[in-house]
């Protein structure tokens, strides 16, 4: 076999290529349903093949294509992808496979997803008990949640019930429901109507609880009185304390006289910033603040107005810049630039899917001695195929630069050529579907009639 050539006729009878090829193919993002057809009757893909029809992107045509394969682990898969076309992937509410019809009931919103109408009453109406208290967690029309009130399975009755339901339901059946033999089911129709709220505790008495947590909640809840919640400025429980300083009604020389400790890692951001940060005059006292956790927490809003943007792209402390990078829409490229390079956190490469980051001039970094800087270099939208073709070799960069569809054809081909290269070049989305078709014939995939 000559490898160095970038004809195809020249290929066949590697084995290790077909299987780079294969693999490669599972990573491209433009695979037609024809080669998506193709593919689903390859018995075992490589190993870092798993799960990829979860992540590929899929539209109507191909959603249709795993909605309708033959193996149940491809139809699941199909689910749990969240591109998948909604009204497609509502045929599997029939499916002949109970645990897809399953699965499908109890994802079918997830990511968002609209769920099409008329779908949930077949889900309510489906001959395993499972699939039906599955489709009690989706608005359904009174009467057909009356009748799985009445379900022969103990555990769809109790799923069905709900507080709306309970009026509409006969006498007869209420009482069924009171007297039922599964005491799940009366515990259901217990919570339906709650104990009526223990009156809550004085606002002095709780200050002085001797539970932290509940010192905590006072001093952060703004029926207390802020004179009476800075009684907790010297209290021993760090949480307390830092609590008390995330109040609302503090003057910034009340919030650094108290002596609150910044803990490692996430925090919950105070209620009044969650509710009402998207708020000019909220973003720009928060800002604007002494406390750290103020100013991270109001860099989580996904708008904010443009001086409060500057502000907090150049404040002092690291991690409410990288919160405004990985938050807000209109951080600065130059920030969300830095952050990329420089942030070691596991989902670090999230950072490029900033609307800001990719930019032209990125590519003045092909030569930079940072490999995250090279690859941003791809990320110039008015960068050419020389700049790729100069980073198609490079030991750390190189495998992006295979994938990028600014790549010449000729060379694409020719990688296609070499097994080091062969799977990455087969991931590119500017391959052809005739040449994404020659590589499943030279590897032996299966053609069904039409297919191509």
């Amino acid at each position: 076999m000559n490898k160095g050539r970038g004809d195809l006729d020249q290929l066949g009878g590697d084995e290790r290529l077909a299987r780079e090829w294969l693999g490669g193919l599972t990573l491209n993002p433009a695979l037609p349903a024809s080669v998506l057809t193709r593919l689903l009757t390859v018995e075992e893909l490589p190993a870092y093949s798993s799960s990829w029809l979860a992540r590929c992107p899929l539209d109507r045509e191909r959603t249709a294509v795993l909605v309708a394969a033959p193996r149940i682990d491809h139809r699941l898969q199909a689910v749990e992808n969240p591109t998948a076309d909604v009204d497609v992937l509502a045929r599997l509410a029939r499916d002949p496979e109970p645990r897809v019809r399953f699965v499908y009931a109890a994802i079918a919103g997830d990511f968002g997803r609209r769920v099409p109408e008329g779908v949930p009453e077949v889900l309510a109406g489906d001959s395993e008990a499972r699939v039906r208290r599955m489709a009690t967690q989706w608005d359904l029309p009174v009467a057909v949640r009356a009748r799985l009130a009445e379900d022969e399975d103990a555990l769809v009755r109790a799923s069905a019930l709900t507080a709306d339901l309970w009026p509409r339901l006969s006498a007869a059946v209420r009482e069924a429901l009171l007297a039922d033999p599964e005491p799940r089911v009366r515990d259901a129709v217990a919570q339906l109507f709650p104990p009526e709220p223990v009156p809550r505790a004085e606002p002095d008495e709780r200050v002085q609880d001797p539970d932290p947590f509940v010192r905590s909640r006072a001093a952060q809840d703004p029926e207390v009185p802020t004179a009476l919640a800075l009684r907790l400025a010297e209290d021993p429980d760090d949480s307390v304390r830092l609590s008390l300083s995330m109040r609302e009604d503090l003057t910034e020389e009340q919030r650094s006289a108290v002596a609150y400790v910044v803990p490692n890692g996430y925090h919950t951001p105070p209620r009044w910033i969650v509710e009402r940060g998207h708020q000019p005059d909220i973003a720009r006292r928060a800002a604007a603040s002494g406390h750290v956790l103020l100013r991270r927490s109001i860099a989580m809003q996904r708008h904010l107005p443009a001086d409060v943007v500057d502000r907090l792209a150049e404040d002092e402390d690291f991690f409410v810049k990288l919160t405004l990078c990985q938050s807000c829409q209109e951080a600065p490229h130059a920030l969300v630039l830095e952050m990329y390079a420089h942030w070691h956190g596991l989902k670090w490469t999230l950072v490029r899917s900033h609307p800001n980051f990719a930019k032209p001039g990125l590519a003045r970094f092909v030569d930079h001695p940072d490999a995250r800087l090279r690859r941003a270099a791809l990320d110039d939208p008015e960068a050419g195929p020389e700049l790729v073709l100069r980073l198609i070799d490079d030991p750390e960069v190189g495998w992006w630069a295979l994938r990028d569809p600014r790549l010449p054809s000729q060379e694409l081909n020719q990688r296609l050529n070499v097994p080091d290269s062969a799977r990455n070049a087969a991931a590119n989305p500017a391959l052809p579907p005739e040449t994404m078709h020659r590589l499943l014939d030279l590897s032996g995939v299966a053609n069904p009639a039409g297919s191509h």
